[in-house]
C-alpha cells in the first residue's frame, strides 16, 4: 500500500511552544503549492535529509519548513541531549560545527577541542545562533538568525503545516549515539516515548520512522513497548557484515527496515533484494546534487540508479525538491 495514503493526519496540540522567529513567508507559499498534491503516483518515499538542507542551514526551522514545502514524504531531524534532559535537533552531540558556541561560551570547550549539548542547558542552548556547515551552500556570513529547536518545536511545526496544507509528511528522527548519552546520564529512549506519544505517534501505521545506528536502543525501544517503525542505521564499516541473510533476520527482531550507506548497495545490490525478502523497507543515504560520487553527472542520474534500478523504497537527500521532481515526472 502507497505510505502516503495510508498514513493518518496527526493531531496538534493547543498548546504551541515559542519558536525562533525566521522569515518563513515564502517558505509556506511553497507548501502551499505542495499542499494541493496529496495523492503522489508512487509508493517511493522521499526523506529530507536535516530538512532542505542543500539550501538553508541544516536542522532549522526553516529547513525543515522549506522540506515540507518541496513535497517531502519524510523529514529527518538529528536528536541529541541538553544538560537538562531536553531533546534538541542538531547533527552531533558537540555544537561548535554549526554553531557560534565557541563565542558564547568559550570556557565549555572540553579537553578534545569540541562543546558537547550534554553540557548546555536548553536555554543555553537558545541562546547560540547556527550557521551553515558547508562552504558552498547557504552564506556562513549571512545576518540571517537561525536556532537551534527543540524536537517538539520541529513536531509542532510539520504538524501545523500537515493542518493548514491538507498534505501530511512524517517525521524521520535519528537518535544520535544514545550509549553515549546514557553513560553521560541522559537516557534518550524513555524521553524520546514519551514526547512522540505525546504528540500522538504511537503504533506501527503512525507517520514516523525512528532510526539509530545503535541495534541496542531499537531493541530497548521495542522492550519499552514501542510498536513505531524502526529503521536500523548501517555504515561502511560494518556494512558487510550487518546485511547478510542472518544478519537481516536478526534486524527483523526490532526494525522495519535498514538505511545503508548508499556506497553499501553500489558495492553489492543483492542487499536491496535480501531485504525485502525480509520485509524490510531500505532507505539509503545521502544523496547530494553538489557531492556527486562518480560516475553520476547529476544527481537524478543517481536518483535513477538507486530509486529505479536498484528498487530502493526511500532514500535520504538534501535536496527533496529535486528527489519530488524526479519521482513524479510523467511515466515515459
Amino acid at each position: 500500500m502507497d505510505r502516503q495514503t495510508r498514513l493518518p493526519h496527526l493531531r496538534l496540540r493547543p498548546k504551541v511552544q515559542a519558536v525562533p522567529v525566521i522569515a518563513m513567508i515564502s517558505l509556506l507559499v511553497l507548501t502551499a503549492a505542495a499542499g494541493r498534491c496529496q495523492e503522489r503516483p508512487t509508493s517511493k518515499i522521499v526523506i529530507a535529509h536535516r530538512g532542505a538542507s542543500g539550501y538553508l542551514p541544516e536542522h532549522t526551522l526553516a529547513a525543515y519548513a522549506l522540506a515540507h514545502g518541496m513535497g517531502a514524504d519524510f523529514i529527518e531531524p538529528d536528536l541529541v541531549m541538553t544538560r537538562d534532559g531536553k531533546l534538541v535537533c542538531v547533527h552531533d552531540i558537540h555544537l561548535d560545527s554549526t554553531t557560534d558556541v565557541d563565542q558564547v561560551f568559550p570556557d565549555r570547550k572540553r579537553a578534545d577541542g569540541h562543546w558537547y549539548a550534554a553540557d548546555l542547558t536548553l536555554e543555553e542552548v537558545r541562546r547560540l545562533a547556527v550557521h551553515e556547515r558547508l562552504g558552498q551552500r547557504f552564506p556562513q556570513t549571512s545576518v540571517a538568525r537561525f536556532s537551534v529547536p527543540t524536537f517538539a518545536e520541529m513536531i509542532e511545526l510539520v504538524q501545523g503545516l500537515n493542518r493548514t496544507t491538507g498534505r501530511t509528511a512524517g517525521i524521520y528522527p535519528e537518535l544520535k549515539e544514545p550509549a553515549w548519552h546514557r553513560e553521560a546520564g541522559l537516557p534518550m529512549e524513555e524521553a524520546f516515548l514519551e514526547l512522540v506519544g505525546r504528540y500522538g505517534y504511537e503504533g506501527p501505521r503512525a507517520a514516523i520512522f525512528v532510526q539509530c545506528f545503535e541495534p541496542a536502543t531499537l531493541e530497548r525501544l521495542r522492550a519499552l513497548g514501542s510498536k513505531l517503525p524502526q529503521v536500523l542505521l548501517i555504515g561502511d564499516e560494518r556494512g558487510a557484515q550487518q546485511t547478510t541473510d542472518d544478519a537481516l533476520a536478526l534486524a527483523v527482531g526490532y526494525a522495519n527496515g535498514i538505511g545503508p550507506s548508499k556506497s553499501l548497495l553500489e558495492a553489492d545490490p543483492e542487499i536491496v533484494a535480501r531485504a525485502h525478502r525480509r520485509g524490510l523497507v531500505v532507505h539509503p543515504y545521502t544523496f547530494r546534487a553538489d557531492d556527486l560520487p562518480p560516475p553520476y553527472k547529476t544527481l537524478e542520474d543517481e536518483l535513477k540508479r538507486f530509486y529505479s534500478e536498484l528498487g530502493v523504497d526511500g532514500l535520504f537527500t538534501d535536496f527533496p525538491d529535486r528527489a519530488r521532481r524526479f519521482l513524479d515526472r510523467p511515466a515515459g
